[in-house]
């Protein structure tokens, strides 16, 4: 069973990077989080998009994935005589591993209370269904 488990977990999670396995990331949405990770500053949307090499409208749709993930930050940067623009940059990386490890612990007590409505419907009896069990 432990194999099947693993082959099924290798199955699901190839993939190239943690971002693309929690966040469903594609390829240009993984290009702007490096692009805007290895920035000095936070970027414009049009900087981003002549770094990527893309039209400002398909930056800009990566860029709102990223920020519905967390894993980008929007900025206001006003001007002195009236009017604003928007910079975007990274989130903290220890707050993005923080929410990476939360949907971890979310997804393993799933499968503990999975493990307990089997264990309830095929046989044992006075299982707590409600608590996922010990990390082994």
């Amino acid at each position: 069973m432990v194999q099947a488990l693993n082959r099924h977990l290798e199955r699901d999670l190839e993939c190239e990077g943690l971002l693309e396995c929690l966040y469903e990331l594609n390829e240009l949405d993984r290009e702007c989080f490096r692009v805007l990770s290895t920035a000095e500053d936070p970027l414009t949307i049009d900087q981003l998009a002549d770094a990527v090499d893309r039209e400002r409208s398909t930056a800009y749709r990566s860029v709102q994935r990223l920020l519905e993930a967390g894993l980008v930050q929007k900025e206001q940067v006003n001007y002195d005589q009236g009017g604003y623009y928007h910079v975007y940059r990274i989130t903290d990386p220890d707050q993005v591993a923080t929410d990476m490890q939360q949907q971890l612990n979310d997804w393993y007590a799933q499968i503990g209370y999975m493990i307990g409505r089997f264990r309830n419907k095929y046989g044992e009896e006075d299982v707590d269904v409600g608590s996922p069990p010990p990390i082994t």
